[in-house]
């Protein structure tokens, strides 16, 4: 234009210009929001296809026995803690016994529901201990008519979930099961979690060691110690000087160790806090490299069932992105402990608290059983009937709804012994 100008005026041509100046800014303003939002629906579509390819790269399987969600409704995700030990090597894969990496013959180390309501924003997660007797469909010549929930998985998750939906009538929409190498790569990838531990805390059967108290990072092989954990010992004395794994409880509780007798149930309250944390750290994936290491990483040792879309885990991530840790709302099923001839120490599962706890999560969607649990007298009488209505629900300060503790057996949201690791942020 300046050239054209100065050509003009030699030449003594004065010419009309069209708009001017703000004609001309007019014309790069369109021009540059063009090629932007070019840039953008680029650099989006890329980001689709690559999240695509990585997620195309997680092991998928068929689940049977799984019902279609519909779309919009609550739907119920069966995530299974695999005691698989594919995958690890070196000291860890010692550790944790590396012998039964093969898939035959594996357990479930943890069982949970994980009931997803995208209109109420709300996720509650019921766990079953590996020691719940149900009433088993098949393999009756191997573990008998009752035996623990955790013999269902043995050869795949689809007995599992079809044995579920026939002693509780939940229905199962989709499937996540996680290794102990997939447990470890999600933590890793994610940079770690931080939880809080109140005293210096030590697992001599999954080699916990946490030398000091206060917020601190968990990642790699820690990770799986802490969600393992089922032999928990914290010191009162705030001292982490270990007696060694063979010390008598003598000599453990003059140097202030005390031990969590739970068992299982600590472990639940471990994985629950553990999860929180997780949560509050996947909130910060904005950073495209640290998601590309974690979508990376997500196939080593993490399956999905084949009802599971890319779209569908987008949709999830915007819709719960916000989730504050604290309305994820965590319980255990109500039980009896019991002695048997065969099985030895079992749990039976407590009846009518369990059944108004089954209906406070999952309203209306549960279906009755066609195969109940057996209770102590090993008789499967179906589970009491509770209204939808009648059932009290509480309010978080939050405004969001979660089911009631029935008793002290359930395990409420947050509430868990003072020896616990809670999820925490660094200072």
């Amino acid at each position: 234009m300046a050239l054209g100008d100065a050509v003009d005026e030699r030449s003594g041509v004065k010419r009309k210009r069209r708009g001017g100046r703000r004609g001309h800014v007019r014309r790069n303003i369109i021009i540059s929001a063009i090629v932007l939002i070019g840039l953008l629906v680029g650099v989006v579509g890329y980001g689709y296809l690559y999240a695509d390819w990585r997620f195309g790269q997680i092991p998928k399987i068929t689940v049977k026995g799984e019902v279609k969600a519909i779309s919009g409704q609550p739907f119920n995700i069966l995530m299974i803690g695999s005691d698989s030990r594919t995958g690890l090597s070196g000291l860890l894969a010692r550790q944790t016994g590396a012998s039964t990496s093969s898939v035959a013959g594996q357990r479930s180390d943890s069982v949970k529901i994980v009931h997803v309501d995208p209109t109420a924003g709300t996720i509650s997660i019921l766990s079953i201990p590996r020691d719940t007797m149900v009433t088993l469909l098949a393999n009756h010549s191997l573990y008998g008519q009752f035996n623990r929930i955790n013999v269902n998985f043995g050869r795949g998750p689809s007995l599992l979930a079809q044995t579920i939906t026939a002693n509780f009538g939940i229905p199962i929409h989709d499937t996540i099961i996680v290794s102990f190498a997939g447990l470890i790569n999600a933590a890793d990838a994610l940079g770690g979690v931080y939880l809080d531990f109140p005293y210096p805390s030590r697992d001599p059967y999954s080699d916990l060691v946490i030398t000091h108290p206060g917020c601190q990072l968990i990642q790699g092989s820690e990770a799986l110690q802490v969600t393992r954990s089922r032999h928990f010992y914290y010191n009162v004395k705030g001292i982490s000087t270990w007696p060694g794994n063979n010390a008598t409880s003598t000599q453990l509780a003059n140097l202030g160790w005390v031990y969590d007798g739970t068992s299982d149930f600590g472990r639940i309250n471990r994985q629950s806090a553990f999860l929180r944390a997780t949560v509050n750290q996947a909130k910060k994936l904005y950073n495209p490299l640290t998601i590309n290491s974690f979508l990376s990483k997500l196939p080593q040792g993490i399956t999905l069932d084949s009802n599971f879309t890319l779209n569908e885990l987008i949709g999830l991530a915007l819709r719960f992105h916000g989730l504050n840790s604290n309305s994820l709302f965590t319980y255990t099923l109500p039980w009896l402990a019991a002695t048997t001839p065969n099985l030895g120490d079992v749990l039976f599962v407590d009846q009518p608290a369990a059944q108004q706890l089954l209906v406070s999560i999952f309203g209306s969607q549960l279906l009755t059983p066609s195969n109940p649990p057996p209770n102590q007298p090993l008789q499967t009488p179906l589970p009491p009937v509770v209204a939808t209505t009648t059932t009290t629900v509480a309010t978080t300060t939050s405004g969001q709804k979660k089911p009631p503790a029935i008793k002290p057996a359930v395990n409420p949201t947050l509430v868990v012994p003072s020896y616990d690791p809670t999820p925490c942020t660094p200072k």
